[in-house]
């Protein structure tokens, strides 16, 4: 079985929420057999800004729900999607 590298979008809930804060519980949270490659910010519109957290997974299915579930449930988060998923060579 190989691996995939994942990207999963975490909009926050206003443009007032502090990022720096979100991508630390997002490094503390990350659950085992996930492994954090990086993060990016990406503008929206009005001053919002996404954190796109791209992770790698087994490519086994459900490799990104619990990474998913654990990031829904940090403060300040609004929504958390998949948007990418490639495999790694």
């Amino acid at each position: 079985m190989g691996e995939v590298v994942a990207t999963i979008k975490l909009m926050p809930e206003s443009p007032e929420v502090d990022l720096a804060h979100v991508k630390e519980n997002v490094e503390q949270s990350i659950p085992e057999g996930t492994e954090l490659h990086k993060i990016e910010e990406e503008p929206i519109a009005f001053g919002l800004v996404a954190l796109n957290v791209i992770v790698v997974v087994d490519d086994a299915e459900g490799g990104t729900e619990k990474a998913e579930e654990v990031f829904s449930k940090i403060d300040d988060v609004a929504s958390v999607e998949v948007v990418d998923i490639r495999r790694l060579m």
